[in-house]
């Protein structure tokens, strides 16, 4: 069932039943590409629970199909995929193969959706002990440590869900020999607390590299004017003036970076061209909440303070940009509770900018070979200089598909953009 090849006279004509894309082949019990047959896999073997901001019904696209992994999800178990039909080991391949596509109750989604068949399931694990049908991806992780998605409870599954999306590409990979002894964050849920903190030293070599990664930085403030005379009463016009001025200051800061890190002569310039084309409102807004947020939430907010919209002005303003402006102004408050030091910023920059997921790039494996390295690096520094922080470094990578999120949505949302 997991791979049935459709006739090679047919297969360019076949679509996914969920996204549209093209299919290949008969996955868990219907037509489907090769995407939503791995969300589906990863979904349901790793528990996981999502959540949808709008009104459950988002458009599935092949563009669009990444917005909404709860409508994805949901639409997968409507159009009839069979979980069932999923190797418990997480294993390539199905099982059962006499069955197809599935009708399931409203109700019967609405669990598995929820959270509560996950949860139901593992009661029946513990309360009837080992199993012959018993997995690492079921039940326990590799390392004899709960996986995430089986011990959270759903809010914190929910909670977590970006953050175990943003780092599952890191699963299976192997480990160089100077991380063995780092308390491993793959293995991380609420109901199994890392390791008590020991002391130990920082690895030289990252230390040299995120000198390196500090050193590119342009740390010092912004240049763009932002002081206003009491009383003065901003225009539209104006304020728009403004962000375009600040936005072109922090964007010429992005391309001098690029420039100064040090594995730039490691990649080609289309590469650096695709990957701060499409991370460069994410890079800005990293950094206008970190770095440069004195400026950011005080000058600049005082500015747009001395502005008020006309009421045509606020009815265009949709429930997508409210949710944004909450967003953000959550994520602000999460960067101001950890005071996130020059050394994280400069690595979770660096990470969120080594994205191999992008389109168009020609050496996707070596950038994954570089985002790796500055994981890593991001945290054996967090660990060694946060010692009684044990979840401070799953904190600051579960911020990074905020940024993504909100990066993504500023524009359809109809704000400005930075």
């Amino acid at each position: 069932i997991c791979s049935v090849s459709v006739p090679d006279d047919r297969a360019e004509q076949r679509t996914c039943l969920i996204c549209g894309d093209r299919a290949t082949g008969l996955h868990y019990g219907i037509i489907s590409c090769e995407g939503c047959k791995g969300f589906f896999k990863r979904s349901i073997c790793n528990k996981r629970v999502y959540r949808c901001s709008r009104d459950k019904n988002c458009v599935m696209s092949r563009k669009q199909r990444n917005r909404c992994q709860y409508c994805r999800l949901l639409k997968c178990l409507q159009m009839g995929m069979n979980r069932k039909a999923i190797r418990e080991d997480g294993m390539p391949g199905g099982r059962n193969k006499s069955i197809g596509p599935v009708q399931i109750s409203e109700e019967e989604i609405e669990r598995i959706m929820s959270g509560q068949e996950f949860e139901e399931e593992a009661n029946h694990w513990s309360n009837h002990g080992d199993s012959d049908h018993s997995s690492p991806g079921n039940r326990a992780s590799e390392s004899n440590q709960p996986s995430p998605g089986s011990t959270l409870s759903s809010s914190r599954s929910v909670e977590l869900n970006g953050f175990m999306a943003f780092r599952e590409q890191y699963m299976g990979m192997s480990v160089p020999p100077h991380y063995q002894y780092i308390p491993h964050l793959f293995s991380y849920s609420a109901h199994s607390p890392l390791l008590p903190p020991q002391a130990r030293s920082l690895d030289p070599q990252s230390y040299s590299l995120i000198h390196q990664l500090v050193s590119a930085e342009d740390l010092e403030p912004l240049g763009t004017p932002m002081l206003i005379e009491d009383g003065y009463a901003v225009t539209q016009a104006e304020l728009f003036a403004l962000l375009c001025r600040l936005a072109d200051e922090l964007l010429f800061r992005q391309i001098a970076w690029i420039k100064k890190l040090p594995f730039f002569c490691e990649l080609s310039i289309k590469d650096y061209t695709c990957l701060l084309s499409s991370t460069w409102q994410e890079l800005i807004l990293l950094s206008s909440l970190t770095v440069y947020s004195k400026q950011i939430f005080g000058e600049l907010a005082d500015v747009t303070a001395k502005y008020s919209p006309s009421d045509e002005e606020l009815h265009r303003f949709s429930d997508e940009g409210m949710e944004v402006i909450e967003r953000l102004i959550y994520l602000y408050h999460k960067f101001h509770q950890l005071k996130v030091s020059n050394e994280e910023y400069a690595c979770m920059k660096a990470i969120n900018f080594l994205n191999q997921d992008i389109r168009g790039l020609t050496s996707a494996s070596q950038l994954e070979q570089l985002n790796k390295r500055y994981w890593y690096i991001c945290q054996d520094f967090t660990e060694y200089k946060y010692t009684h922080q044990p979840n401070r470094f799953p904190d600051l990578m579960m911020c990074l598909p905020e940024i993504r999120y909100i990066a993504g949505n500023i524009l359809s949302a109809g704000l400005p953009s930075l």
